[in-house]
């Protein structure tokens, strides 16, 4: 069941490069009262400072979508793909049994982008 929660109410974090609101609790991130719905575990409204972003890093058995909202991201996989997500564009990616990639804003202004993280159905 969905709920309607304040902007008080969910969790942020500032870790300079990252401003981060946690929609639902993942690990140490997010509000502990906020359970993933189902299949949905992560969704993020995040902005990420000009010239920053989640350097390389490994995901597995997720599927991940991001929609960018103001900005651009720059993708980079093991796998050899790269490209640029522009504002109003989305990206789904399958993590599959292991992926590692980056995310990037290479521009001069931040970028915001939601991250939706869903768990595949087996």
């Amino acid at each position: 069941m969905f709920q309607l929660r304040s902007r008080d109410e969910v969790a942020s974090a500032d870790a300079g490069w990252l401003r981060a609101r946690h929609h639902f609790a993942i690990g140490p991130y997010g509000n502990p009262a906020h359970k993933p719905v189902g299949n949905l575990i992560v969704l993020n409204d995040d902005e990420i400072a000009p010239h920053t972003g989640f350097e390389l890093h490994h995901h597995a058995n997720i599927e991940i979508v991001a929609y960018v909202h103001d900005g651009t991201i720059t993708h980079r996989d093991d796998q050899g793909n790269v490209g640029t997500i522009h504002a109003g564009d989305v990206q789904a990616m399958s993590a599959g049994t292991g992926i590692r990639h980056s995310e990037r804003n290479d521009d001069d202004t931040p970028a915001r982008l939601f991250q939706i993280w869903l768990t595949p159905r087996c």
